[in-house]
């Protein structure tokens, strides 16, 4: 294993140690782990490089959601606007407060997408219907 010297500030070092302390493992140890976690996460990183301006979060569910990047717009949002009630890019633009390629974008990630954002659009009716 290589060694590598790190520097954490005061406050942090003192939560990694209480946090380390809990999971019953060496401050070491946590942060080998909480490093390896992190790393393996954005290896596996779901967003799609021909839509740079679309990435994925993770919603309230823990699943990933596809949303615009620095607007934090769902792309389901738009996408149901724009076919369910029959907005256009410029109003879509209006309404969220985005620039009309930001909404092209959205909707052509969602059209590249279609099936897996469908599957969360109805999930998402489901829970409204049974909880509304």
């Amino acid at each position: 294993m290589a060694r590598y010297p790190l520097n954490l500030p005061v406050q942090l070092k003192t939560t990694a140690e209480q946090c380390a302390t809990q999971q019953g493992v060496s401050l070491n140890q946590f942060i080998v782990w909480a490093v390896s976690e992190k790393v393996g996460e954005l290896k596996q990183q779901l967003d799609d490089p021909a839509f740079p301006q679309v990435t994925y979060r993770r919603g309230a569910s823990g699943q990933p959601v596809p949303t615009l990047r620095h607007a934090g717009i769902r792309v389901q949002s738009l996408a149901v606007a724009a076919e369910q009630w029959g907005w256009d890019t410029g109003r879509l633009a209006d309404e969220y407060g985005i620039g009309e390629p930001q909404v092209r974008e959205a909707l052509a990630f969602y059209e590249a997408h279609r099936q897996e954002l469908e599957i969360g659009i109805a999930a998402e009716q489901g829970l409204e219907e049974t909880h509304g």
